[in-house]
């Protein structure tokens, strides 16, 4: 197979969802390329199919008539990528299928991780799950642990790890067996089997996939086999993703053969999967086939231009019409193990290909004095305005309008009988029409032209498209302007000299086949087999033999599997990866050993410990050599070398380029005459100056000026990036420039969010990412934050604000401060907030004022009462840990360990209380704190340094007072029965279980756009620990404001800016200064989200509660907060098992806290029926039952138990939620809302039921302890007729809910309709962007 033979074509087809790219090497090494629609039914019935017809007949000369089967006997081989399976899973097309899963988690992929992918968005929209029915398998694999006693006859066993397990149920096939029948019977052949514990012991799986495939079943997808590695719910997604997808890929590969004689039998037909490597096709699965296409295109720039940049790394920049996709290459692929795509959570090596919401049809829009690009997209269908369709402005427009696309070279496809041009007037016209809008909104002084407007689109389009390719690059260690950036894609080409540019890189590199790089990198991509098994090793000597007899076994499988394909052993090498984390965290690196060579005192397979060190220092800065380093899994990657060989170079240029004709481009100074060439005209050895225009088919390139542009000696274009010209900038605000600094200073504080994320040492910074970075002005105010942690949201900048007050003079160059009191503006005390002050030095004197502030807040365990980090029976500050009002951490440059480290076990001396349990890790991220901190300083000052001090200053407040989208929301905004421009009041109030009140009345003046919020006769601070320091309800404002608003805007000092908030001294709202406040942060802001938004009628109330579960010892301790229900709203259901409000925290995977702690978890499902009922229904809580198997104390610190949420507008209420306790005798006792208390080990034996009165469960050795439904939410009924314009609207028609809204028997009324599709987001940025939304 490896060996060419003469006489034949090679076919290399990418698929696409618009077009078929085909490239085909014919005999005597002639290349052929083509582009086809992907459909086209009129004419034929695969795309990819046809494309071969047509090269065939034309090249061979002779017929190959479309209703016949292609003879094959002149084909050598086939590659192809292709979208099915990513478009199946978009459109939800995929094959109907059951999920089988351990029974007690029927509804484990439905809760998933139980966080919402958008935190403001009260219509929870999350993707549905895949499968249409669940059956449970009545089966338990128990994690064998010193000292748990287990009765009974349970049978032990030793799993692939290596770790011992107990059956403490068998499978039970006959029990199963009526049920799958059942499936039949419904016509599903398709099932997904997924048992906790089978990446370890897989033999249930396989009984009962046995089982299935006896019955009928078609596919059967075991998760131990799909993906054997930890973590029960994204391998449960993967399995089901797998069943939902293959058959998909079936059909099609059934289809696609049908059109070849003898159904393609002796032609090796590879597929690309989400690797990057070619698999046959009878081994293509749906786990593997998400990235299919994109993949083609990284492996295309990867061998192409790493190579001839002389090793340079490179970052790939795929510019399309509705997104980008950016990928980096430096001699590695870069691979992650666990991506969402589409929603759904795939567990398996894939390519990391991040996909931003930036392409040619991005839309164009003027907010509130910003320019705003996407991340909405006009799609193919309309179009951008020049495609004559009615359309909107988008990117292609503005580069219509300036020159930097030519109609003439564009085919006639456009407008209703898309027989027309692209129509240079249309984009001209809505330019025209929105420059009046932007010109008008600025006032008599702004005179802005359209190409003004038009150019500052593209520039904030590209600072857009930089922000991920820093994440990329800087964010992660790397220096940004050593990459060549390697552009391909239809629309990359008339951006990449400015983007490189504003990176600093000076290179582009553009392939001549750019155009359909994907279906080359096919060309050139090798046959790959992967293999992979868990494992639960430390890395150490002791475990080297294991570790290679098991990397041996994976080679031997590796290499039987590629010879089988045909390839000799000399062609086949393999590559061993361990996946590697230090002890108690969950950052593991999958590493290989390359460049690590063995030793006598290392593995056969090389030095993984110095590779793991050696990644773990460039991904996050530090290493922990104390550490225990722990193997969780071993993979062997085998390759078959089999792609193209050499290309054949040009011949030499012999004279000047042929110049095709010359145009005019709007650059930063104006109009140029620009010249432009046909990438055909073009030999080796041509430069090209900027500015020019070089047209290809497929693609067109912006040479700007300053920069230059040659062809290589293989046809490629690489361009030589110069400095080029900066329009000045002053301190008066413009548009254009509010909008590229607004993501400058966002880009600061993520940037800043990425170093404390890789600097520090904590799980719950490292991993959870519960924390938040911000910028501020001179005088404290907030410009900028990331993520957007709902409860940071206002109290970093009044714990800022304080220490300027409060500290004054005393504040010198090299101080750095440290914060958390409530008194400060702190939330709770394991909130730490750390501040430095911004000194600017011109070099010209000693630095003057502070001009801006940097603060890095995150949440540590810092002491608290008992073993609690959030103690329920707390009752002043000084029992929930170390206090911190103006602590300078750093002063004059030092960093104050001694007195910090003082200042952390303080609380020890209290009767009760205990210090700090981790000390050094305390320390270590208060340290990262401090460097992320100097990141931003670092950062602001280069700000400064280009555009000089009084412009970032003035900028710094010119983005603080754009709060026109509140205060339009104000304006509008009636309630029911109001009139416009009549003043408005609105109140409401509810009460904690306790009976304390929070009561709201709000005053909306239209006519000002202003509103006041007062507070006033909100309860007295309670001896509890409800208190709400002031700043958790000014972070409950803004987060109900902007939820209400439903666009994008800037959270900053603004944002409050058209609202006065009455809050009185004394209140639960505003308590004293040593008064307990653990509860306010985590419970009572819930409640002031659930009252705000009754006061609006926004939508009915949500769980109101948290549910803070702790447990431990002193050995461990693990803290949870657990999902309820969120509420219906106005045209929306709630959502049933997810967080709502002010919180958004990730549950811990079953397998892994079984793994890492001594507890069972019995049963995590809804309680169905627990919404309040109504026109839209209320979502359901969840029902958690945990087993506890070493002596421990439990602490429950929970709201809603005794009232239950409110529903609106004749909709029900929710139930309230239960925590009840089974002791080992059998008695259940009511735990209440707050309380803490011992548990111990015990043996049970007798079975119980689950609902509805709980009482021991099986097997075990413990108590036990239920939460049976933590508050669902409540219904939302008929909205008066003169209820709510835009301000109470949320963003979308997406469901959502916990409580319900309306009367039961209310009809139906549509949701709004949606503006604009939803578009496929993906890769590494995508999910640490979620994950920080998960915080």
């Amino acid at each position: 197979m490896a060996v060419p033979v003469p006489g034949k074509f090679q076919f290399a087809i990418d698929r696409g969802g618009t077009f078929t790219d085909v490239f085909a090497r014919c005999p005597g090494g002639k290349v052929r390329v083509l582009k086809l629609l992907s459909e086209d039914p009129a004419s034929y019935s695969d795309a990819p199919t046809e494309g071969i017809r047509r090269i065939l007949e034309e090249e061979c000369g002779v017929p190959f008539p479309k209703e016949r089967p292609l003879d094959t006997s002149r084909i050598e081989w086939i590659r192809m990528g292709t979208t099915v399976a990513t478009n199946a899973l978009l459109e939800r097309k995929g094959e109907p299928l059951a999920l089988l899963i351990t029974k007690g988690f029927r509804d484990l992929l439905h809760i998933g991780n139980q966080s919402r992918p958008r935190i403001f968005d009260l219509a929870v929209s999350v993707p549905e799950v895949l499968y249409e029915a669940v059956v449970e398998v009545d089966e338990r694999l128990v994690l064998g642990r010193e000292g748990c006693r287990l009765l009974g006859s349970a049978q032990p066993v030793t799993g692939l790890t290596g770790e011992s397990l107990v059956v403490q149920r068998p499978v039970d096939l006959e029990a199963l067996r009526g049920p799958l029948e059942g499936l039949l019977a419904q016509g599903i052949r398709s099932v997904a089997v997924v048992l906790l514990h089978s990446y370890m012991w897989p033999e249930h799986e396989r009984q009962v996939g046995e089982l299935a495939l006896q019955l009928g079943f078609q596919q059967v997808s075991l998760s131990s086999e799909v993906m054997p590695m930890v973590r029960a719910v994204p391998r449960g997604y993967t399995a089901c993703a797998d069943a939902y997808l293959t058959p998909c890929i079936r059909r099609y590969l059934d289809g696609f053969r049908a059109g070849f004689a003898s159904q393609l039998q002796g032609v090796p037909v590879m597929f690309m999967r989400s690797d990057g490597g070619l698999t046959p096709m009878q081994a293509f699965s749906g786990s593997r086939a998400i990235l299919s296409g994109p993949a083609g295109g990284v492996v295309g720039y990867a061998v192409t231009t790493y190579g001839r940049a002389e090793g340079q790394p490179v970052i790939g920049f795929d510019m399309g019409g509705t997104s980008t996709d950016v990928s980096r290459y430096a001699g590695a692929y870069e691979h992650v193990f666990e991506a969402t795509t589409a929603g759904v959570s795939i567990q398996a090596p894939q390519l990391d290909i991040n996909t931003v919401a930036a392409g040619g049809g991005s839309r164009l829009f003027f907010r509130s004095g910003l320019f705003v690009v996407g991340p909405e997209s006009a799609g193919a269908h309309p179009g951008p305005a020049c495609y004559r369709k009615g359309g909107p402005l988008t990117v292609t427009d503005a580069n219509l309008c300036l020159g930097r696309l030519l109609p003439d070279y564009f085919p006639c496809i456009f407008g209703p009988s898309e027989d027309q041009p692209l129509s240079r007037a249309a984009a001209h016209q809505a330019f025209q029409e929105l420059t009046a809008r932007i010109n008008a909104f600025q006032g008599p002084g702004s005179t802005l032209c359209l190409e003004e407007v038009a150019m500052g689109f593209i520039r904030v389009a590209n600072e857009a498209m930089c922000r991920p390719i820093r994440a990329l690059t800087q964010a992660r260690g790397h220096d940004v302007s050593r990459h060549v950036l390697a552009c391909f894609g239809g629309a990359g080409g008339q951006h990449a000299c400015a983007i490189a540019r504003t990176l600093g890189m000076s290179k582009v590199f553009i392939h001549k086949h750019s155009g359909i790089l994907s279906a080359y990198g096919l060309a050139l991509a090798d046959v790959v087999q992967e293999v992979q098994q868990p494992c639960s090793l430390p890395y150490g000597p002791p475990s080297f033999a294991r570790l290679d007899e098991c990397v041996a076994a994976l080679e031997r499988q590796c290499v039987r599997a590629l010879e089988a394909q045909g390839f000799p052993r000399s062609q086949i090498s393999t590559e061993a990866f361990l996946h590697l984390r230090y002890e108690r965290t969950d950052c593991a690196l999958m590493c290989s050993a390359k460049g690590h060579p063995a030793t006598p005192d290392t593995c056969r397979s090389g030095d993984f410990g110095a590779a793991f060190a050696a990644r773990y220092l460039q991904e996050f800065g530090f290493t922990i050599p104390s550490r225990t380093i722990l193997v969780d899994d071993v993979r062997v990657r085998g390759t078959a070398s089999s792609g193209l060989g050499q290309e054949e170079p040009l011949s030499a240029s012999r004279g000047l380029p042929r110049l095709e004709t010359v145009s005019r481009c709007y650059f930063e100074d104006g109009y140029l005459e620009t010249s432009v060439y046909l990438l055909e005209d073009l030999s080796w050895g041509h430069s090209v100056p900027g500015p020019s225009i070089i047209i290809d088919r497929n693609s067109t390139i912006l040479v700007e000026p300053g920069c230059t542009a040659s062809v290589t000696r293989l046809g490629d274009i690489c361009i030589a990036v110069g400095s080029g010209t900066e329009r000045p900038t002053g301190p008066q605000v413009d548009p254009i420039q509010l909008s590229i600094f607004s993501h400058r200073f966002m880009s600061i504080a993520e940037q800043m969010g990425r170093i404390l994320q890789r600097t520090a040492i904590s799980t719950n910074i490292k991993e959870r990412l519960d924390f938040s970075c911000a910028l501020f002005g001179p005088d404290g105010g907030l410009v900028s934050n990331a993520p957007h942690i709902p409860v940071h949201l206002g109290a970093m900048q009044e714990t800022v604000q304080f220490q300027i007050q409060n500290l004054g003079s005393d504040l010198h160059e090299g101080d750095v401060i440290l914060s958390n009191h409530p008194c400060a503006g702190g939330s709770h005390l394991p909130d730490l907030t750390v501040i430095t002050p911004v000194s600017w030095c011109s070099g010209q004197g000693s630095p003057g004022p502070s001009s801006s502030w940097l603060a890095g807040g995150t949440t540590q365990i810092l002491g608290a009462s008992r073993l609690a980090p959030c103690p329920p029976d707390s009752h002043s500050l000084q029992e929930e840990g170390a206090t911190f009002v103006s602590f300078k951490l750093v002063r004059g440059g030092v960093f104050q360990e001694e007195m910090v480290t003082e200042a952390l076990m303080a609380p020890g001396n209290l009767p009760g209380s205990s210090s700090t349990r981790n000390l050094h890790d305390n320390l270590a991220d208060l340290h990262a704190q401090v460097a992320a901190n100097q990141k931003g300083i670092q950062l602001v000052n280069e700000l400064i340094g280009q555009y000089g001090l009084e412009v970032v200053q003035a900028y710094m407040a010119h983005i603080q007072v754009r709060t026109g989208v509140l205060n339009c929301s104000l304006k509008t905004w009636r309630g029911a029965g109001g009139e416009p421009g009549r003043p408005l009041l609105l109140e409401a109030e509810d009460f904690l279980d306790d009976g304390s009140p929070i009561r709201l009345k709000v005053t909306v003046d239209p006519q000002e756009g202003s509103a006041i919020f007062d507070f006033t006769r909100s309860g007295h601070e309670v001896y509890g620990n409800c208190n709400a320091p002031r700043a958790i309800t000014l972070s409950a404002l803004i987060y109900c404001l902007r939820s209400m608003v439903g666009q994008d805007i800037p959270l900053n000092q603004g944002c409050l800016a058209p609202v006065r908030v009455v809050i009185p001294k004394g209140s639960l709202l505003d308590p004293s200064p040593g008064a307990a406040v653990v509860g306010g942060n985590v419970l009572t802001s819930q409640r002031v989200v659930d009252v705000i938004f009754r006061a609006f009628e926004a939508c009915a109330a949500s769980q109101g509660c948290m549910n803070n579960v702790t447990f431990g010892n002193e050995q461990v301790g693990y803290y949870e907060t657990v999902a309820g229900g969120s509420g219906a709203g106005p045209h929306w259901h709630g959502r049933s098992g997810v967080h709502t409000h002010m919180t958004n925290t990730r549950i811990t995977d079953p397998e892994v806290l079984e793994k890492r702690y001594p507890v069972l978890l019995k049963c995590f499902e809804l309680a169905r029926g627990t919404g309040g009922a109504g026109r839209f229904r209320g979502g359901d809580g969840v029902r958690r039952e945990l087993q506890f198997r070493e002596e421990m104390v439990l602490s429950v610190l929970s709201e809603r138990r005794a009232l239950r949420p409110y529903g609106l507008q004749g909709g029900e209420p929710g139930s309230p939620g239960l925590n009840l306790l089974v002791r080992r005798d059998g008695r259940i006792v009511n735990l209440g809302g707050k309380a803490s208390v011992k548990v111990f080990p015990g043996v049970r034996t007798a079975p119980h039921p689950l609902r509805p009165t709980p009482s021991c469960p099986p097997g075990g050795c413990t108590a036990a302890v239920q939460w049976l439904f933590p508050p669902p939410s409540s219904a939302c009924g008929t909205p008066p007729p003169a209820a709510s314009l835009s301000f109470r609207t949320p963003s979308a028609s997406r469901p959502l809910g916990e409580g319900a809204l309306g009367c039961p028997q209310s009809p139906p009324q549509p949701p709004p309709p949606a503006s604009s599709q939803p578009l496929l987001e993906r890769g590494s940025l995508y999910d640490y962007r979620l994950a920080q939304e998960t915080a």
